[in-house]
């Protein structure tokens, strides 16, 4: 039986626990606290930036994967020097990592990308903002997720907190029609499949709808999309699910935003709607198995994540009302804003799909 260690404990590694016993995996997670959302499957309890915590974890693992992006490089380096396999790689990770890295890793593998510039004073984010318009997205670096980190500017002086720690990115503030997301998964020995390109919407800068497959989308941006996807995971020896965030621009072009270098949330939809989860095909990828089919089991499946809190009662409301929909809870406790869980549900009809999911999302708090 193969040994997967996750290192992380959020609902991530929680997701893939059931595809973890259906394929005979024995799934290890190294969790942050003793009430993660993963801790039906956590074996360690400890703190992920410590190289001998880590290492520990890790004897007896046949690969090591993550949950989330923020193992520090050092230790990532340590396991990989020791033989232990890391998947994905340091080398893949540090532009996942790093919102400048990415940027650059990008650009250099053409992919299209808005106008970015490394910002380290005042006066260069003036001039940026001078030379795009008069406004412009600035990101910090490390750390920001869900629509922290992240900043409309339009003057020299609104990034000043963060250019006291460091350089921040300047981004072009695009005049984009939606937002898409492509998924793939690659396997070390390079082996690539794809889902269906999806459309995410944003509500506060978190994702609280996906459709899939993204409705309307034209030949063009769906091969646009894939061929990005293949790059970006060929490009930066990315293993197991790779999730790049697109904007699609006014005149129909796409243009990376960000990069996820594990199951997305952009993916949850694959659990129910697709052959093969983006949690199963992660555990195949990092393992170097056979990557599963990706196609939809329905024309049509819409995801809804569910925010504060499900209660049992709730959850019997919602599938009482909506019975073909399906609730997945993330075993946290509630809090505002929180990610707590997602609803998907399937059919013919993207109408018909779109309100029974809204119908058995209603049911929670928001």
């Amino acid at each position: 039986m193969p040994v997967v260690g996750v290192v992380g404990g959020g609902q991530l590694a929680r997701m893939m626990v059931p595809p973890a016993v259906a394929l005979g995996i024995e799934i290890r997670v190294l969790a942050e606290h003793e009430d993660s959302s993963a801790r039906i499957a956590a074996t360690q309890v400890g703190d992920y930036r410590d190289v001998d915590t880590v290492r520990a974890f890790a004897a007896g693992c046949d690969v090591i994967t993550f949950d989330h992006e923020h193992v520090p490089q050092d230790v990532l380096r340590a396991l990989v020097a020791e033989g232990v396999s890391v998947q994905p790689g340091p080398d893949a990770l540090a532009a996942a990592q790093d919102k400048l890295h990415m940027r650059e890793r990008l650009t250099a593998l053409g992919v299209p990308v808005p106008t970015w510039a490394r910002i380290t004073t005042g006066d260069e984010l003036a001039q940026f903002l001078a030379d795009n318009g008069g406004r412009a997205v600035v990101k910090t670096p490390r750390g920001g997720y869900d629509g922290k980190g992240v900043r409309v500017v339009d003057s020299a002086h609104a990034a000043d907190d963060w250019l006291a720690a460091g350089p921040v990115l300047a981004e072009q503030l695009v005049d984009f029609r939606r937002e898409l997301a492509q998924l793939v998964a690659r396997r070390p020995s390079g082996d690539l499949r794809a889902w269906p390109l999806v459309e995410t919407v944003q509500k506060g800068g978190v994702c609280a709808e996906v459709l899939a497959p993204a409705p309307r989308a034209s030949d063009a941006v769906e091969r646009s999309a894939a061929e990005i996807a293949a790059t970006v995971a060929h490009g930066l020896g990315v293993t197991g699910v790779l999730a790049v965030e697109l904007f699609e621009t006014m005149d129909g072009h796409v243009l990376v935003n960000e990069l996820a270098m594990r199951p997305h949330n952009s993916g949850h939809f694959s659990i129910d709607a697709a052959v093969t989860s983006q949690f199963e095909q992660h555990l195949r990828a990092v393992l170097d198995w056979p990557l599963g089919d990706t196609e939809l089991v329905a024309p049509h499946a819409v995801m809804i994540n569910v925010f504060g809190g499900l209660t049992d009662d709730q959850i019997a409301q919602a599938l009482g009302h909506q019975p073909a929909a399906k609730v997945h809870t993330y075993g946290k406790s509630p809090r505002p804003g929180r990610k707590a869980g997602h609803v998907t549900a399937i059919g013919d009809d993207l109408d018909d799909v779109v309100y029974r999911a809204r119908a058995a999302a209603a049911h929670f708090d928001a």
